[in-house]
């Protein structure tokens, strides 16, 4: 157990308040080592980044949950690629992972890919950690879809397992079919200018239409081409109130693993854009 507390209780409680104060800060800094020893070392590297018992808790369930479960969708077609440990690899510079908490991340994510990992298990704990708040979990399984795309397609038993994690966090089959089918909209969408899309319609698509790129925006925003302004404007504005930075991190989610959302956010906006100028309003 570390004596830190117990020692700059002593310190500063005799500086203020003579012996009587140096035995209160020594009872007072007993009770801090003793809850920081047991939380502390539960949570590993983790820990580093948080400020309080219950975010450091939380917190770091939520990147040990996210990385295990990469290395699980990883090993589920049978072999973990190249492409799948460099997308772990930049998950982790994007959230600015280093030293003991990038070593704790890449043990959860080899952790994935046993055979035994208790994927249900993990799970709960995820959900029961962030108290079943949907936001959070939609960013936490939209991640897992951009993890299991990073070859540029899905495989049968890598979208088995997205499909298991989404039915554990509280997803209805068709919910998870809409984010799935959203996010290839999004990656077809966001590198459909460039000449080309990603995802299992690649081959199929090889250019990128202005008709197929609004098409894909419509996706996004989760209306159809026949809605009028405001049905699309209130889809919009509700996105983008899911996916506020501010609003995510106040419900949980860690700052380190804000950026996904703020992308998320940027292709929504996009998306916006293009129908405000093909449909003519404001």
């Amino acid at each position: 157990m570390p004596i830190w507390g117990r020692v700059l209780g002593t310190v500063f409680g005799f500086m203020f308040r003579g012996p009587i104060g140096a035995l209160i800060g020594y009872i007072i800094g007993h009770f801090f080592d003793k809850g920081y020893s047991r939380d502390f070392n539960q949570m590993g590297g983790f820990s580093r980044f948080f400020t309080s018992q219950d975010e450091l808790k939380s917190q770091a369930i939520f990147f040990h949950a996210l990385f295990s479960l990469m290395g699980h969708i990883a090993k589920a077609d049978g072999q973990v690629t190249d492409s799948e440990i460099r997308m772990a690899t930049a998950l982790m510079d994007q959230m600015n992972l280093q030293g003991d908490t990038r070593k704790e991340a890449q043990q959860a994510f080899r952790e994935g890919k046993a055979n035994d990992f208790p994927v249900e298990e993990v799970l709960r704990e995820f959900k029961a950690s962030c108290h079943g708040r949907r936001d959070v979990l939609q960013v936490f399984l939209e991640i897992l879809i951009q993890a299991a795309f990073v070859d540029g397609k899905l495989d049968k038993k890598e979208q088995h397992v997205l499909e298991s994690a989404a039915r554990h966090l509280g997803f209805k089959e068709h919910e998870f079919l809409y984010l799935l089918s959203m996010y290839e909209a999004e990656i077809r969408f966001r590198t459909g200018q460039a000449g080309g899309s990603r995802g299992r319609t690649h081959s199929q698509q090889p250019h990128y239409s202005q008709q197929q790129s609004l098409a894909d925006a419509y996706k996004i925003l989760g209306v159809n081409e026949n809605d009028d302004g405001r049905t699309i404007k209130k889809a919009y504005r509700k996105l983008m109130t899911e996916y506020h930075p501010d609003k995510l991190v106040s419900k949980g989610l860690p700052k380190q693993a804000i950026e996904i959302a703020k992308n998320k956010a940027q292709d929504i906006q996009s998306a916006y854009d293009l129908i405000k100028q093909v449909k003519g309003f404001k």
